[in-house]
C-alpha cells in the first residue's frame, strides 16, 4: 500500500504541475517566515522536527486541520456508484482527469469525421452504390456536417453558460456518436439526401463541444494553468485524426466501409458512461476531489458571492464587435480551420491520387503529421504557461509568438508541399508544417480566456462558428479541382492553403492581445472577493505577528511588473478575470514583481506549527489541534 501511495503522489505531481504530497495540505511558512505567499519548502523529517522547528507528525491522522481552511466545505452527497467505486483517477488530480476525459471525447468526435473519407476511397475501389453520387452531392455530403456545426456555435456558448457545461459536452458527443451508427444505412439509399440529413444533425450536436469545453474551464482552470489544461483537452482533436485516419482505413479495408462508423459510434457511447461518472460541473460538486485541490482552484479563480452567467441581453455585443483582439481570434480560427479541414477531408485523396498510395497506406502515412502535432500541442501549452509564470514574456507576447510562429512555419512548409515531386519530400514538409502549427493552439485557441474569461464560451462559439465556414467552403472549392485534375491540382491547393495561413499570421500579429478587455469586466455586484474571517487568523497578542499578517492579507498579484492589469486590480480590489490577474486577499499568490513559482498545494511538513498551535490549541475545539499541542 505504501508503494501505491507513493506512486500516486508522484504521478499527481507530474500531471498536476504540483509537487507531491498534495493531499497533505498544511500551513505555509508565510505565516511565520515573512515570505510573500505559499512556496515550496524542502526538508522536514517525518520522525523529528521540520526545518522551522515545528512538530513533524508520525501519522497522517495526528496532523491538525489546516489553518488555511477558514470555512467548512460542504461536500455533495455520494451517488450510488460512488459508494462502490470512487469517482477519481488514482494517478492525477480531478482537473487533469477532466482534461484527459475531454481529450478522449475530442478524439472520438474528430475520429468520426475521418470515417467518411475512408469510406469513399473504399467505395471507389469496390464500385459501391453510393459512389454514383455526383460531384455536387459529394460536396454536399462532405460539407453537410458543418452546416449543422455552424448553426449551434453561438447558441452553444449561451447553452454552456446557462446549463452545466460538462453535461452539454457529454451529451453532444454521445448524441453524435449514436447518430453515427445510422450513417452506413443512410449511405445505401439513393441520392445521398438521407446521409446529408444525418450529418447535419451530427453537426448540430457537435457544434456545442468547443463552447462547452471553455465553459468547463471557467470553473476548473486556475489562471496559470489555462494553457496546459486547455491544450491537453484540445489535443484530442489532433490525436483523433492521428488515430482516426489509419483506423478508419484499416477497418474499411479489412471489414468494409461500414465498420469505421459502427466502431466510433460504440466508442462514443462507452466514453459517455465514463464521462458522467468522473466529470462534474465545478469543484464544489465533485464528491471525490481533495480539499487541497478544491481550495487551490477556488482561491486562484476567486469566489463571488452570487455569480451569474451572461445572457444574450447582458452580453456586450457592441463592444465585442468593435474589439480588434476578438477579430484577431476569429481570423486565426478561420485560417487554422481551413488547413485542418483540408487535411481531414482531402489528405488521403492527395496521397492516393498524386503518389499512388493504397487506402490503408494513405491512412497510416497521413496520420504521421497529426501524431507529431498531438505531442506538440500539450508541450506548447506547458511552455506558454512557463513563460508567463516566470515573467519572461507578457501574455500578449506569448500568444503572438506561439500563434504567429506556428502559422508562419506551417505556411512556409505548405509551399514546399505544393511543389514537391516525391512522396518523401511531400510528407516531410507536411509533417513539419503541421507539427509547427501545434504551437498556435497555445495562441488563438486559448486567447478567449485571456481577453474575456466571463464570455469565453460565447467567444469560442463565435470564433469557431466563423471558422466552421472554412469547413463548408473547402469541399466546394476543392471537389471540382480534384475531379477535373486529380494528380495536378495539388500545387494550387497547397499554395492557397499557405497564403491563407500567412494572412492569418499577419492579422493576428498586429491585432491580438492577451489582456483583459474593458468590456469584459464583471458587473459591480459580482466584484466581491474572498477574505478569511478576521478571527480565523489571530496570533495571540504578538504585534509583530499581527503586523506580518496584515501585510500578508494585502492584495498580491501573479504577474511580472510589465503586466499592466495587475496595478489596476490592486487599486480597485476587484476580481480579475484576466490572463494573469488574481484575486484580492488571495494567499495563493506571490508578492508583486516576484517570479511565479510552481505553486504547491501542500507546503513541506512540520514547518511553523509550534508557534501557531501554542497560540490556538488551548482555545480550539478541534481534537487534532489539541492533540498536537499536547504532544509538544
Amino acid at each position: 500500500m505504501k508503494g501505491l501511495t507513493a506512486f500516486k503522489e508522484k504521478a499527481t505531481g507530474v500531471f498536476g504541475g504540483l509537487k507531491p504530497n498534495m493531499e497533505k495540505f498544511e500551513i505555509s511558512q508565510s505565516y511565520h517566515g515573512g515570505h510573500g505567499g505559499y512556496e515550496e519548502m524542502e526538508g522536514g523529517d517525518r520522525e523529528g522536527r521540520g526545518p522551522g522547528g515545528g512538530h513533524a507528525y508520525d501519522d497522517d491522522d495526528d496532523r491538525p486541520d489546516s489553518p488555511a481552511s477558514f470555512e467548512e466545505i460542504e461536500r455533495p452527497p455520494l451517488r450510488k456508484i460512488d459508494k462502490y467505486c470512487k469517482a477519481e483517477c488514482p494517478c492525477m488530480p480531478a482537473r487533469y482527469t477532466i482534461a484527459t476525459m475531454a481529450c478522449v471525447g475530442f478524439m472520438i468526435a474528430f475520429g468520426m469525421r475521418c470515417n467518411m473519407s475512408a469510406a469513399k476511397l473504399k467505395g471507389e475501389h469496390n464500385g459501391t452504390v453510393f459512389m454514383n453520387w455526383t460531384v455536387a452531392v459529394e460536396s454536399h455530403v462532405d460539407s453537410s456536417f458543418f452546416w449543422g456545426y455552424l448553426i449551434t456555435q453561438i447558441p452553444g456558448g449561451f447553452i454552456a453558460s446557462k446549463f452545466p457545461a460538462n453535461k452539454i459536452f457529454g451529451l453532444s458527443i454521445v448524441s453524435s456518436a449514436s447518430l453515427h451508427l445510422f450513417v452506413p444505412f443512410a449511405m445505401t439509399l439513393m441520392h445521398g439526401h438521407v446521409v446529408i440529413g444525418v450529418r447535419v444533425l451530427q453537426g448540430l450536436f457537435e457544434g456545442v463541444t468547443y463552447p462547452a469545453c471553455h465553459g468547463i474551464w471557467r470553473f476548473w482552470a486556475p489562471p496559470m494553468e489555462r494553457s496546459r489544461l486547455a491544450t491537453l483537452a484540445f489535443s484530442g482533436s489532433y490525436a483523433g485524426v492521428v488515430v482516426g485516419l489509419p483506423l478508419s482505413g484499416l477497418l474499411a479495408d479489412a471489414v468494409g466501409y461500414q465498420a469505421p462508423f459502427y466502431a466510433y459510434g460504440t466508442f462514443g457511447i462507452i466514453w459517455y458512461m465514463f464521462w458522467i461518472w468522473l466529470c462534474f460541473e465545478n469543484p464544489r460538486k465533485h464528491p471525490a476531489i481533495s480539499i487541497p485541490e478544491l481550495k487551490y482552484i477556488e482561491k486562484s479563480l476567486g469566489e463571488s458571492a452570487h455569480p451569474t452567467m451572461p445572457s444574450f441581453k447582458t452580453t456586450p455585443w457592441r463592444q465585442m464587435m468593435r474589439s480588434m483582439p476578438v477579430y484577431a481570434i476569429i481570423v486565426a480560427n478561420f485560417c487554422r480551420s481551413w488547413n485542418f479541414y483540408l487535411l481531414v477531408l482531402f489528405q488521403s485523396s492527395f496521397l492516393k491520387h498524386k503518389f499512388g498510395f493504397k487506402v490503408e497506406e494513405a491512412g497510416f502515412v497521413g496520420s504521421l503529421p497529426h501524431l507529431i502535432m498531438t505531442t506538440i500541442v500539450p508541450f506548447g501549452g506547458m511552455l506558454a504557461d512557463h513563460l508567463r509564470k516566470n515573467g519572461i514574456l507578457s501574455t500578449t507576447n506569448v500568444r503572438k509568438l506561439f500563434n504567429c510562429g506556428g502559422f508562419g512555419m506551417e505556411g512556409l512548409f505548405f509551399l514546399f508541399v505544393a511543389h514537391s515531386q516525391t512522396a518523401t519530400g511531400a510528407m516531410f514538409a507536411l509533417t513539419c508544417g503541421v507539427a509547427f502549427s501545434g504551437f498556435a493552439i497555445s495562441g488563438y485557441n486559448v486567447n478567449h480566456l485571456d481577453i474575456a474569461p466571463r464570455y469565453a464560451s460565447i467567444l469560442m462559439g463565435l470564433s469557431n462558428g466563423i471558422g466552421t465556414l472554412a469547413g463548408i467552403i473547402v469541399p466546394y472549392a476543392l471537389d471540382g479541382l480534384i475531379q477535373a485534375n486529380p494528380t495536378g491540382c495539388w500545387t494550387t491547393v497547397f499554395t492557397l492553403a499557405a497564403c491563407v495561413h500567412l494572412i492569418g499570421c499577419t492579422f493576428y500579429g498586429i491585432f491580438a492581445s492577451g489582456e483583459l478587455q474593458p468590456w469584459a469586466e464583471p458587473p459591480a455586484e459580482e466584484q466581491q472577493v474572498w477574505a478569511p474571517p478576521a478571527g480565523a487568523i489571530t496570533h495571540g497578542d504578538d504585534p509583530s505577528q499581527a503586523g506580518m499578517m496584515g501585510n500578508y492579507m494585502k492584495e498580491t498579484s501573479f504577474g511580472a511588473p510589465e503586466y499592466t492589469e495587475q496595478s489596476q486590480m490592486q487599486q480597485s480590489n476587484a476580481i480579475s478575470y484576466g490572463a494573469t490577474g488574481h484575486v484580492a486577499n488571495n494567499p495563493f499568490a506571490l508578492a508583486a514583481g516576484a517570479p511565479i513559482v510552481e505553486e504547491p498545494a501542500q507546503p513541506s511538513e512540520g514547518y511553523g506549527y509550534t508557534d501557531y498551535t501554542q497560540g490556538q490549541a488551548n482555545s480550539s475545539t478541534n481534537p487534532y489541534e489539541q492533540q498536537a499541542y499536547q504532544q509538544q
